[in-house]
């Protein structure tokens, strides 16, 4: 399970999820990417679930990249407790996702089975996602650099 060694400030608040992914939201290593298309909270636990669809379809082929770290602790008081007396324990990790955010690359292997194998880990996160190229990725970058030069 992922989880920080070490952190400054064990308990942390909640925190707001506003705006698009402005870092990470670019395919830096694989041919293929899963990318977040709601915010949320991905637990650890959820993390490796998806990596290990992955890597088990591939048959430990080709390689799968986790983009993402849980950073973030969350917090729960134990049943039956009345209210008061403070905050809970830290019970869970979990990585905060906003829009655009890629999760998972992929390469090594072809394009049909890079495709299922991130369809596979997408159905074990919380947040929708969608699969995308990196030439898909660099034909959406350039038309993007047209329509400022051009606007």
């Amino acid at each position: 399970m992922l989880m920080p060694k070490r952190v400054k400030r064990r308990k942390v608040q909640r925190g707001r999820m506003r705006g698009k992914a402005t870092r990470g939201n670019k395919l830096t290593y694989g041919e293929f990417g899963l990318v977040a298309t709601e915010p949320g909270w991905i637990t650890s636990n959820q993390i490796e679930a998806g990596r290990v669809a992955m890597t088990r379809f591939t048959k430990r082929g080709g390689k799968v990249f986790i983009n993402i770290f849980p950073h973030k602790s969350v917090t729960k008081k134990p049943a039956n407790t009345r209210m008061g007396s403070g905050k809970g324990n830290p019970e869970l990790w979990v990585a905060v996702v906003k829009p655009g955010r890629v999760l998972y690359e992929i390469q090594g292997i072809k394009e049909e089975d890079a495709r299922e194998a991130l369809r596979l880990g997408m159905h074990k996160l919380s947040v929708k996602c969608k699969i995308v190229s990196r030439e898909q990725q660099n034909a959406a970058t350039t038309s993007e650099k047209v329509e400022v030069i051009n606007g």
